[in-house]
């Protein structure tokens, strides 16, 4: 089994900042990449940022300059630092994680986390 353990959200002002983390653990596995995703009321779930082990990055459009994903050496923790925050942020962030994982045979990893809080509020 994979966990996935995000941490970092909270209530920010407009032009603020916040930092998520996201860390894997559990039984073995490897990620091919890490994501974040966010949903806000009404909306459906869409993509923000993703990297690659490779280290390849993508963002949506709409963070693009304000938002920076980045992982640790081990490749099983994912940041994400979130600056210039505006109204339109607000959601609920969830982190994502694809690769492979191995119980008696090595299967297909496609793990969500819990989600975490991102308030922009004035």
């Amino acid at each position: 089994q994979v966990q996935l353990v995000e941490s970092g959200g909270g209530l920010v002002q407009p032009g603020g900042s916040l930092r998520l983390s996201c860390a894997a653990s559990g039984s073995i596995f490897t990620i091919n990449a890490m994501g974040w995703y966010r949903q806000a009321p009404g909306k459906q779930r869409e993509l923000v940022a993703a990297i690659t082990s490779g280290g390849s990055t993508n963002y949506a459009d709409s963070v693009k300059g304000r938002f920076t994903i980045s992982r640790d050496n081990a490749k099983t923790t994912v940041y994400l630092e979130m600056n210039s925050l505006k109204f339109e942020d607000t959601a609920v962030y969830y982190c994502h994680a694809e690769g492979r994982k191995y119980g008696s045979s090595w299967n297909p990893l496609d793990h969500w986390g819990q989600g975490t809080q991102v308030t922009v509020s004035s």
